[in-house]
């Protein structure tokens, strides 16, 4: 199937792919040849894409032959054995500033001190910034 992975500045990722994995606002899905036509909202999370073999698409991959990236927020359309994921912001594992994910989750705080009555804002912040860490492959 054809993937394309498309931020306002630029496609991210742009190929064939054997199977596509994302968090939608109903939960994680993942996508193959033949899937039925979904439109979908995305949520703060990761997107991972299993290349077809050989294929690297527009851009390089994570090493692990599996581009990862973070997203947060956009749509997704399947359709016709197209994915095309669309981001508000989204960034490649490689492309992702450790350091500066590492500081942002500092200024938010750590999850496992987060108290129940953070402000939806500073919550999302914080998921942000773990998906960040989590897509370039960093320790939480």
């Amino acid at each position: 199937m054809h993937v394309a992975l498309v931020s306002p500045e630029r496609i991210l990722w742009e190929g064939e792919a054997s199977m596509v994995i994302l968090r939608t606002a109903a939960g994680d899905i993942a996508f193959l040849n033949d899937h039925a036509p979904l439109v979908g909202a995305l949520q703060t999370g990761k997107v991972r894409i299993t290349p077809v073999d050989g294929s690297s698409g527009s851009s390089g991959s994570s090493g692990s032959g599996e581009i990862v990236a973070a997203v947060h927020g956009g749509f997704v359309e399947v359709k016709s054995n197209r994915v095309t994921i669309l981001s508000d912001v989204a960034e490649l594992a490689e492309d992702i500033d450790v350091a500066r994910a590492r500081e942002a989750l500092a200024r938010v705080g750590s999850s496992s001190t987060a108290s129940s009555d953070d402000s939806p804002e500073l919550a999302a912040a914080r998921r942000r910034a773990e998906v960040r860490l989590e897509a370039a492959g960093a320790p939480v």
